[in-house]
């Protein structure tokens, strides 16, 4: 059966022009002649919403969300809750429930609309997951040309030997002209990203365009799927070094996870979303979606460089004042401008890159790299964690926000992300936990937390740690040398803090050395401690299994 049968069968479209598997640049053409939708608060819902730049089809598009949608709608997604899901879905305020009734109401209608519109769509066959023995089929049909060259950017395409391909495809229908009802559809808004575990499909209704929107979702199914073949998907990235030895590295937005996986002199499996399984860990995507606010081009030259190639996506970066984006360079573009969104976003395929691992898979990793940003300032910059602190500081996922975000805020706030991605991790955080303890043993994989905060007082106080620094206790860890060195057990934390590190002051690995008023010192970490014991409690992890180890 062909995909168009297929998706009249599975969805009930019909009558409809498909344009299938459309290449990078067709897609870039089709994107700024056909995507329509609203870009401006007070603007219509048929402005133009993709641009090409000077470069034209030999450089980036550039297009624009809605302004409702400038990131995830985390509040509007939700899995239709059916009886035989129910109990095992981790449900939250950024997971709920869809009650079944109204997601197929709702689903019912959205292909009416189709039908009833006419025209065409963009149908994209991909893969989630670079290692066929989970890779799962991912057909993307939506509107926009855009997200279809987003899904061809970001997923494998052409894995060989994957099983049952029409048994386990997935497909995410993506209409960002429809608006939902909520007093007639069940949803919260006029938009809603529903996954339907029962019938694999991902339904993203509404102004919900922000383009990873059309990743995440795929990235929380198989959240789901994974762990019941006993693999671990993790929200991570992932390297590998000139012996042969991997390396991950799982770290909240803001603690270094995409810099420090950057390395010349290790290949890159991947900077986001990767799999742990009985062979190894391998990438979920074909390329990155990296952040540009601020982005500082010496210290990432290959994102820097790919902005002016073929086949890439910048994602609401504004034009510069006066100045077309068909006269302007990719490279003069305004990446400090948040005017739009603090949330800019870029798109390129892993060949960007030119250190990456063929076939974007590698080996067991010897290393678990942890990273936190410590707005505090009290906890060592590097610790070595036993298997039970590694499941504690996993389902905790700490690290901090800054000062300066409110009016009024003074202090730095703790935040808490289980497993680094809590808003994607479909299963509860104990599932993962229990996986990456069992993996880590079978590995024989050492575990680190590595800070990557502040040092000598807390924010506003005390100064970032040094990225040198960082780095080198980094390689120290990875290169085995922090195996053997005396340690202190640190008195408030309690982990195994060591006492030396090549390239690294003995005096900076004891954080309460740095502070110049010892007692505020305690004072601080005594606060951080009662953060995490209250999360620990607040969020039953003790009932889950998880060992209390602070």
């Amino acid at each position: 059966m062909d995909y168009a049968a297929q998706l009249e069968e599975l969805l009930g479209l019909r009558g409809l022009e498909y344009r299938y598997n459309q290449s990078k640049k067709e897609l870039f053409h089709e994107a700024i002649a056909n995507d329509k939708g609203r870009i401006r608060k007070d603007g219509p819902r048929d402005e133009q919403k993709a641009y090409a730049t000077q470069l034209g089809d030999e450089g980036p598009l550039v297009y624009y969300t809605d302004p409702e949608a400038t990131g995830r709608r985390v509040l509007d997604t939700f899995a239709a809750a059916y009886p035989e899901i129910e109990d095992k879905v981790w449900w939250k305020s950024d997971f709920g429930k869809y009650d079944p009734d109204h997601y197929e109401g709702l689903l019912e209608r959205v292909v009416a609309y189709l039908n009833e519109k006419g025209g065409h769509l963009y149908v994209q066959d991909l893969y989630c997951g670079q290692d066929p023995t989970y890779a799962v089929p991912y057909r993307f049909v939506g509107e926009y040309a855009t997200h279809a060259l987003f899904c061809r950017i970001m997923f494998p395409k052409g894995i060989e030997g994957v099983a049952d391909e029409d048994g386990r495809r997935w497909t995410l229908l993506n209409v960002p002209s429809f608006l939902c009802e909520p007093d007639r559809d069940g949803s919260r808004s006029d938009a809603a990203i529903v996954i339907d575990f029962r019938r694999r499909i991902a339904l993203v209704a509404g102004p919900a365009d922000y383009c990873g929107t059309n990743k995440k979702t795929m990235f929380t199914v198989l959240n789901f799927m994974l762990p019941d073949q006993g693999f671990l998907p993790m929200h991570c990235s992932a390297n590998v070094g000139e012996h042969n030895d991997a390396a991950i590295l799982f770290g909240l937005s803001g603690t270094g996870k995409t810099t420090l996986s950057a390395d010349p002199h290790r290949k890159l499996i991947g900077d986001d979303e990767t799999g742990w399984t009985d062979e190894g860990v391998s990438n979920f995507e074909d390329g990155c979606y990296a952040k540009l606010i601020d982005l500082n081009k010496e210290a990432e030259p290959v994102i820097a460089a790919a902005l002016e190639m073929p086949g890439t996506l910048i994602e609401n970066v504004p034009p510069l004042p006066g100045k077309k984006l068909a006269d302007t360079h990719p490279q003069e573009l305004d990446l400090t401008d948040k005017s739009i969104t603090e949330n800019t976003r870029f798109a390129y395929g892993l060949e960007c890159n030119p250190m990456v691992m063929e076939g974007a898979k590698g080996p067991h990793p010897q290393t678990i790299v942890m990273l936190t940003a410590d707005a505090f300032g009290v906890l060592p910059p590097v610790s070595l964690l036993t298997k039970d602190e590694a499941m504690y500081h996993f389902v905790q996922g700490f690290t901090s926000k800054l000062a300066g975000t409110e009016v009024g805020v003074t202090e730095p706030k703790a935040a808490f992300s289980a497993c680094f991605g809590a808003p994607f991790m479909s299963r509860f955080p104990s599932v993962y936990a229990e996986l990456l303890a069992k993996k880590m043993v079978e590995a024989g994989a050492r575990c680190i937390l590595l800070n990557t905060g502040w040092t000598g007082g807390p924010y506003g106080v005390g100064k970032r740690m040094s990225l040198k620094y960082t780095r080198a206790m980094l390689n120290a860890a990875l290169s085995g040398k922090l195996d053997d060195v005396p340690c202190d057990t640190h008195p408030v934390f309690k982990m195994r803090v060591p006492t030396t590190c090549p390239d690294v002051p003995d005096e900076i690995l004891n954080p309460r050395n740095t502070w110049s008023d010892k007692d505020a010192y305690d004072a601080k970490a005594a606060e951080l401690l009662a953060m995490f014991q209250k999360n620990y409690e607040d969020k039953n992890f003790g009932e889950l299994g998880i060992p209390k180890v602070m």
